[in-house]
């Protein structure tokens, strides 16, 4: 029995710099010098996978294989970093159920709607999106309303698990024991989402820098993209903001992490001070009370 995957193959700087090109090509996530080490580590086992002998040959294989595109989408899940959980960010939540929630309902029943529709960018194993399904199931005001809440995530692995929809200790660090309760119920080893909450939630795979994709996607009222854009330079930070701009309806929210910031990055959104928390906002051209 070979032992071979534990080999560890070394990167030279230029294969470096040419698979560092062509995975920013494909997604945005931006490696510099002093990740080298990062792709090295990661990526050496598909080397061995794949009984290639060096990474200019790894690089290679994902310009020209007939398999390209399925090992690009493969190795996002090694590449990428997927910690979350129930209910984080509390006072950001916050501001969304008690302060844009209601102001989204009051605007849209002016208009004569009542669908909301909400995107979670970059949904990981899906407790973000189940959060925000769990936050507009308690709200009486949108009862009847049709409610479409998207997560997408660029990584299958993270996706199959939020279909799954079962979830361990580390997943309830800030969940009350009353939502455990309301919103759960136990399955295997672990706390599955009741379909109550899940029939809610749509699951999908999703690369931000796949721009028809984003277009078929169709217009929604709010977008979360919490610890996402960290992984991106400036002009991959502008291009997905700026998909952000265009799929929100005027007036839409955008709730970013609270380590990121649209400084230096756009205009195009203005900052809601609310009471619990800053919010971006899109413009409304058809409402002069659209700040506060």
């Amino acid at each position: 029995m070979s032992f071979s995957f534990s080999q560890t193959h070394s990167m030279s700087n230029d294969e470096f710099l040419l698979l560092r090109d062509c995975i920013y090509a494909h997604c945005g996530i931006y490696f510099d010098q002093e990740s080298k080490y990062i792709l090295e580590k990661r990526l050496s086992h598909r080397l061995t996978e794949l009984n290639l002998t060096s990474f200019y040959d790894y690089y290679h294989f994902l310009k020209y294989n007939r398999s390209k595109e399925q090992e690009l989408m493969d190795i996002m899940d090694v590449l990428t970093t997927n910690e979350t959980y129930f209910f984080r960010e509390s006072f950001q939540l916050k501001a969304f159920s008690d302060e844009i929630i209601p102001e989204l309902i009051k605007n849209k029943t002016a208009r004569g709607s009542r669908s909301l529709r909400i995107w979670s960018a970059g949904c990981s194993t899906g407790e973000e999106p189940y959060t925000i399904a769990m936050l507009l199931s308690t709200i009486p005001e949108l009862s009847g309303w049709n409610i479409e809440i998207i997560g997408t995530d660029i990584s299958q692995r993270v996706l199959q698990q939020a279909r799954r929809a079962v979830y361990g200790k580390s997943s309830f660090r800030a969940t009350e024991e009353s939502d455990l309760r309301r919103f759960f119920h136990q399955h295997d080893n672990g706390y599955r989402v009741n379909d109550s909450i899940r029939e809610l939630v749509t699951i999908s795979h999703l690369n931000l820098f796949d721009t028809h994709r984003l277009t078929m996607l169709g217009k929604v009222d709010l977008i979360f993209c919490r610890n996402v854009i960290i992984y991106f330079d400036q002009a991959a930070k502008k291009r997905v903001i700026g998909s952000f701009h265009s799929a929100l309806y005027d007036g839409g929210y955008l709730l970013l992490g609270h380590s990121e910031s649209l400084m230096n990055i756009t205009t195009l959104f203005t900052l809601r001070h609310f009471k619990n928390d800053m919010i971006y906002q899109k413009p409304d051209r058809f409402s002069t009370g659209g700040t506060q």
